[in-house]
């Protein structure tokens, strides 16, 4: 059985690799945001691309507790300048006091992940989950070869 410090620690592990993942996405392009809420599993999923010859990224997001979007009316690229994720802990350990201002914080809330988009749109979200996806670029997935 995985005890409570193990999970901890897992999640900040997950948050490290994502946020590694994704500081390598300045210069991508929005290109759509999925959101549903009211459900059992409230989630949000952010594609990202760059053109053929960097790979697309998907931002999967689930138990929201916080989502924020802004965008002029009259964008048609949404590119980012800046992309963060922040992982929030639990109790008692400390928050940044802009994430304290969109989460209230209570014993028993599980550690969180804070993510922050920048650019012509804004996207803030805070949720308990989170997954990046990328896939092969095109100049990759030109390298497979099918068996004949």
């Amino acid at each position: 059985m995985i005890g409570r410090s193990e999970t901890e620690v897992a999640f900040k592990n997950r948050c490290a690799n994502a946020e590694r993942t994704l500081a390598s996405l300045t210069g991508y392009f929005i290109s759509r945001i999925s959101f549903e809420a009211f459900n059992e599993d409230d989630s949000m999923e952010i594609t990202m691309r760059a053109g053929p010859t960097r790979p697309d990224v998907v931002i999967s997001l689930s138990d929201l507790r916080y989502v924020a979007v802004s965008k002029p009316p009259e964008i048609s690229g949404c590119f980012i300048d800046a992309i963060s994720l922040t992982h929030l802990p639990v109790m008692p350990h400390p928050w940044p006091e802009e994430a304290a201002a969109r989460v209230s914080r209570f014993n028993g809330l599980n550690e969180l992940a804070w993510l922050r988009i920048s650019g012509p749109a804004e996207v803030d979200v805070v949720a308990s989950s989170v997954t990046v996806y990328t896939a092969k670029s095109d100049d990759e997935a030109e390298q497979i070869r099918t068996p004949r």
